[in-house]
Order: C-alpha cells, then structure tokens, then sequence
C-alpha cells in the first residue's frame, strides 16, 4: 500500500514512516521542513517540501504520486504558543488539514489517519479518561484539533472518506535511529536528560497537587508503541473499520514528574538538581488514559511500558546523536 506521511519529518511522525516500512508498505512524506528534519526522514523515502495550507501544492503531489492513504502528522502542537497565536494554529491546524483532505477527495483517497491530542479534553471530569468524555479543550491547539475530529464525520458522510482519529497522551522515548529534537523543546523526558548531561537544574511547577508525591502524573508512551498504532489503525480501515476516535496511552496509574526524573537519575547515572517553582495555570494534577477501545477494536498492545525503559531509550538516543540530527 503507498502510504503518505504528512509531517513525516517530525518526532513521532518519522517514526510512524519507519514502523510504515518495517510492515512493507511503500512510504512516501510530505514536509515543509519547518519544525522536522531530512535527516530523521528513513533513507530513500521520497520527500515533498510543501506547506501542508498550499492547497494546490497538496493537490499536485497527491496527482502526480498518487497514494492509497494519508496518515497525517503535520500541524503546530505547543500548547502556550497556541495561546499566544491562535491563528497559526487555526490555519495550521484545521485550514491546513482541510486542504490535504480536499486533496483526499479530489484523488479519490478515501483512508485518514489523524495525529489528534488529549489536549480536546481539557480539565477531565475523571480518570482514566475515555473516549466518549466530555471534551472542552482549554487551548487553542486542543480546540482545532477538535474541529478537525468534527470535519472527519462530515467528509465521510459527504465523500466516504474514512478516518480514524488517534488522540495522543504524553509521547516519549526513541526507537534505536530516530528520536526528539524539536528546535523548542518542551517534553519532561527530553529536557530531564538535557539536565542530566549537562548537569543543570531541571524545574518542577508544582509540588503541592493531590498525589502521592505532590508533582503532576501524566501518561508516557512509547513513541514506537504510538507508531504501532497507527499501522494498526491504517489497516484497521483498509479492513473496513469505521471511522473511529481512540485514545493511545499506556494506562495503569501514570508517572508523575519526581518519577521520571528519578527514572532519569538510574538510567544516566547521574544526579538531576530540582528547582521548585510555582503551578502552571492550566496543569491538571493527573491525565490517565484508557486505552481499552484501542486495545480491543486495533489489537493494540503497548510493548514498552515501563519508565526505564522509555527513558533509557531516549538517553542512547541522545548519547549517539549528541548534537541531535545536526541540521
């Protein structure tokens, strides 16, 4: 099957074409190489360095390499500069979107993959969360993600277009040749492993929520186990599955801030210095997903579940590519 990878040149995005040609599918991505890296792009992968909102640029590439469906990656993801500019993020994010899914309809591909978050739900109203919980999302990057899970109903109802919605909780670790390198970095594990290698202080805003050990708990997984997924989504509607939302996290209690870092303490042999400060507005206490639906309609089933191991593996990233992926 010819698959295209939107944002293929991202963290988790590179890593899905990976896991795409390790299935034996032929994989091809589109980029504008505003956030990704060629380098992190699987050698001999074709790439098209186009701006997902050019509509008549993805409507090219869609006719002139033609494919079977599109796992969409591409899109501005940083939760406080969606506060600051929403219109990159609306026009990213759901004009962006809507330009590769007339591309879709108008080249007669009818399967989606969406990248979507966890951020559409905003503050839960329990844990773990479920897919049919309420969803008010407290950021504009969770809000256009959201818009786009409402467009996909209307584009199957209209045109057959099938997708399946993957929301996202805390991604993290690095598969054996690709890992993160965002030019703004702000996941726990890379910026703890930053801390350790260069013996700097890490900061932790908040100690005082309701849990056992007063920090945040959240939901890691696997960047590979996320990769799964969505291969098992794809041929989830190649075996025609309905169009579906699933949230992908690891479930069980969660990991809170202090564990992590004391993950990353085993892991390098080194001691991380903590500065404590105060909360960040918006931060719920904890994000635990049920992954039941996923597990049960996708076959899906975490293989790197515990923290050690998510950590490790992106410390042998980041001690075999020091300098990231040097562009």
């Amino acid at each position: 099957m010819r698959v295209l990878v939107t944002g293929g040149a991202g963290y988790i995005g590179s890593v899905v074409a990976e896991s795409l040609i390790e299935a034996g599918e032929e994989v091809s991505v589109l980029d504008d190489l505003s956030a990704g890296h060629l380098a992190a792009i699987p050698p001999g992968v074709p790439v098209f360095r186009v701006d997902i909102r050019d509509r008549d640029a993805v409507l090219r590439c869609l006719r002139e390499h033609p494919v079977d469906a599109v796992i969409h990656m591409a899109a501005r993801s940083l939760v406080g500069e969606s506060v600051r500019r929403p219109d990159l993020y609306f026009w990213t994010n759901v004009s962006g979107t809507l330009s590769v899914l007339d591309a879709m309809v108008a080249t007669g591909v009818s399967r989606f993959v969406l990248s979507s978050t966890a951020s559409v739900y905003g503050e839960p109203v329990r844990q773990p969360i479920e897919e049919g919980d309420p969803t008010a999302p407290t950021n504009p990057y969770g809000a256009s993600k959201l818009a786009v899970e409402a467009a996909l109903g209307w584009y199957e109802s209209a045109f057959g277009l099938r997708s399946i919605s993957l929301r996202y909780f805390n991604a993290a670790g690095a598969s054996r040749l690709r890992g993160e390198d965002h030019r703004v970095e702000t996941h726990l594990v890379p910026l703890v492993l930053r801390a350790a290698a260069a013996g700097t202080p890490i900061e932790v805003y908040g100690t005082d929520y309701p849990t056992p050990d007063g920090t945040c708990v959240r939901d890691y997984v696997h960047v590979l186990d996320l990769a799964e997924a969505h291969v098992q989504a794809l041929h989830a509607l190649v075996q025609g599955a309905p169009g579906r939302i699933y949230n992908l996290g690891c479930g069980g209690a969660g990991y809170s801030v202090r564990e992590v870092i004391d993950a990353a303490e085993r892991v390098t042999g080194r001691k991380v210095t903590v500065r404590e400060t105060a909360r960040r507005a918006g931060d719920p206490s904890v994000l635990i997903a049920s992954s039941a639906r996923a597990r049960a309609a996708l076959n899906w089933s975490p293989q790197h579940n515990s923290l050690e191991a998510i950590v490790g593996s992106a410390w042998a990233w980041m001690c075999q590519h020091p300098g990231g992926y040097g562009d």
